[in-house]
């Protein structure tokens, strides 16, 4: 190589000139070091957000025990009333809206819920015109004693519903869940019950003994949903409520 280009490609930074005989010796033709410089590290990939699940039981609950508040204090007689379709307004627009969506929601939990919505709607419908139940049983406008039979057997079927929620959720060899809803599930049936004998045997003893027991029973539901409401995020501790959870699903977490 002649002095010219040499000096041509002294010029140039960066660049390494050698002799043939020295690139024949050297492996790395351009004299850069063989090691390559460290990459800088990866970013890290990005996390998915976590969407926080709120607990929609105790809005059911307390659902739940409004209804069954309402008519309570509609077979009790309380401030002289006593035509049930004011508990229409409850078991339809707020018992029936309300358990049914907790229902679709606590399904995506892994729980059943949604029969106490479809129970508040059927509930409800019997005092709906539209529908036509009390219609069916009337003759020239007056409700016949048949009508009261059948609600008679529409709340004998419920309580057998209900004594089966009771076994699957509260049976002795699998108990999965609080003492509140074990206690408004069996105060239900005990209601439900003595409200259904009282429509084939009119009795008022009968009678205001399912009015009491529905009263026990919505105590019961507003346990369950204020103990759920008072969570450690929400409110002081001196004024939380225990679950009183009578067993675990999980043993872990006991």
């Amino acid at each position: 190589m002649s002095t010219a280009s040499t000096e041509k490609y002294d010029k140039n930074e960066g660049v390494t000139v050698m002799t043939r005989a020295e690139s024949r010796n050297h492996g790395n033709y351009f004299g850069e070091p063989l090691s390559p410089e460290p990459r800088p590290a990866a970013p890290p990939a990005p996390v998915a957000p976590v969407h926080q699940i709120g607990n929609p039981t105790p809005l059911g609950m307390l659902a739940y025990g409004t209804v069954f508040l309402c008519s309570s204090l509609l077979t009790l007689g309380a401030g002289g009333v006593t035509t049930p379709n004011l508990v229409l307004l409850f078991a339809t627009f707020y018992g029936g809206i309300s358990q049914t969506l907790v229902g679709m929601w606590e399904l995506y939990l892994g729980t059943v819920f949604a029969t106490y919505g479809g129970f508040n709607f059927s509930y409800g419908a019997l005092y709906l015109p539209q529908i036509g139940i009390a219609d069916a049983y009337s003759v020239n406008g007056v409700v016949t004693e048949e009508f009261t039979h059948a609600i008679g057997i529409y709340l004998a079927i419920c309580p057998h519903h209900w004594s089966v929620l009771l076994r699957h959720d509260g049976s002795i060899g699998a108990l999965r869940t609080t003492a509140p809803i074990i206690w408004t599930l069996g105060m239900t049936v005990i209601s439900l019950g003595c409200l259904s004998a009282n429509c084939f045997h009119p009795n008022p003893h009968v009678n205001t003994a399912g009015g009491a027991f529905g009263l026990a029973a919505t105590a019961g539901a507003y346990y369950g949903a204020l103990s759920g409401f008072y969570s450690r995020e929400s409110t002081f501790e001196v004024i939380r409520l225990p679950p009183v959870v009578v067993a675990y699903s999980d043993p872990r977490s006991a």
